[in-house]
């Protein structure tokens, strides 16, 4: 690889690696060429994106960015996975992958500026999808105003049951 393809690859990647919410940093050695297919399928399904690089460039391609942080984990055969949208995605995918595939392996990863290992990337795969999460929310939103309406009409029906009684009561006294 020419020097001018190095930087294309390097300035495309360090683009992708500053807009997106969390990278994670996997390897795939004795993965077949199916196994990795089928991975991105998968990853592309959750509107993710993996991607196999040389160590050197993903070094130079993570300077000025979050990714950074983990340009020590850099080493064997590396792929990062990537997203730009919902984390849970990727994570889910990757860690639903592990299960099939005892050869691949989760190492690191980055979300929102702050390092995550393994075991935090498994434990965010237990997260519901950011669609659930949000219905979940306008669920109990919408919950409190209902509850708030049924609660004020409350009050006018068991003052007109009281004072129902009491013309009751009355009635039966004359």
């Amino acid at each position: 690889m020419d020097i001018n393809e190095k930087k294309r690859i390097t300035d495309d990647l360090q683009g992708r690696l500053k807009k997106s919410t969390i990278v994670i940093l996997t390897d795939y050695k004795g993965l077949d060429v199916s196994a990795m297919n089928m991975l991105r399928r998968k990853l592309r399904e959750a509107n993710a994106e993996y991607q196999v690089a040389k160590n050197s460039l993903l070094v130079r391609a993570s300077e000025g960015n979050d990714v950074t942080l983990i340009k020590d984990q850099f080493k064997g055969p590396s792929a990062i996975a990537l997203t730009y949208g919902d984390p849970v995605a990727p994570a889910k995918v990757l860690t639903d992958f592990v299960k099939d595939n005892k050869n691949f392996e989760i190492k690191v990863g980055v979300l929102n500026g702050k390092v995550v290992d393994s075991e935090g990337i498994k434990a965010l795969s237990s997260l519901p999808t950011r669609e659930v999460l949000l219905a979940q929310l306008l669920s109990t939103m919408n919950a409190v105003p209902t509850s708030l309406v049924t609660a004020l009409s409350d009050v006018p029906r068991r003052m007109l049951n009281v004072l129902q009684a009491i013309k009751d009561q009355k009635e039966a006294q004359a």
